[in-house]
């Protein structure tokens, strides 16, 4: 019985990026913001560990958010974070750690995270770990191609 609650509070822990999904209010926009920390931490790092850390956590989001689904009876509960990490870190892949750009990255992700422009839609109504994880993985893309055209105009 113990071990069920050590999984319950792994998953908890996990899916809402250490308890990060918990604050009140805007959880979506916290967790955002966790994965914008993450890219400052992830800064120095070679490309080979960031897109390492990226499917790590894609892939411990789609382990952990179809149970914490399950755990809750609810479906995408706003808790659930780690979603909103593997985007962000998506939206940055080949942008250079530039203050102007990570606050209109962080801008544009939270819009269409918000608009699920198509196939967004479409993934957040599957079912488990991809209806979760999926409409932030589109926004995560859609944030980067948005970028990559910025920095090709140099704006």
């Amino acid at each position: 019985m113990k071990l069920k609650r050590v999984g319950g509070f792994l998953v908890k822990a996990a899916s809402s990026v250490f308890f990060v999904g918990y604050l009140p209010l805007i959880p979506g926009t916290f967790g955002s913001i966790a994965g914008v920390g993450l890219f400052y931490l992830l800064k120095n790092v070679t490309t080979v560990i960031y897109f390492s850390v990226i499917f790590v956590i894609i892939i411990l989001g789609l382990f952990v958010c179809g149970r914490m689904e399950r755990l809750l009876n609810k479906k995408d509960p706003g808790c659930i974070v780690i979603d909103e990490v593997a985007g962000m870190l998506i939206s940055f892949i080949f942008i250079p750690y530039d203050f102007k750009l990570i606050f209109l990255g962080f801008l544009i992700f939270r819009i269409l995270d918000t608009l699920k422009p198509y196939p967004a839609g479409r993934l957040q109504n599957c079912h488990g770990s991809v209806g979760v994880m999926g409409d932030d993985l589109v926004a995560g893309i859609y944030t980067n191609i948005v970028l990559q055209v910025i920095l090709k105009l140099n704006f």
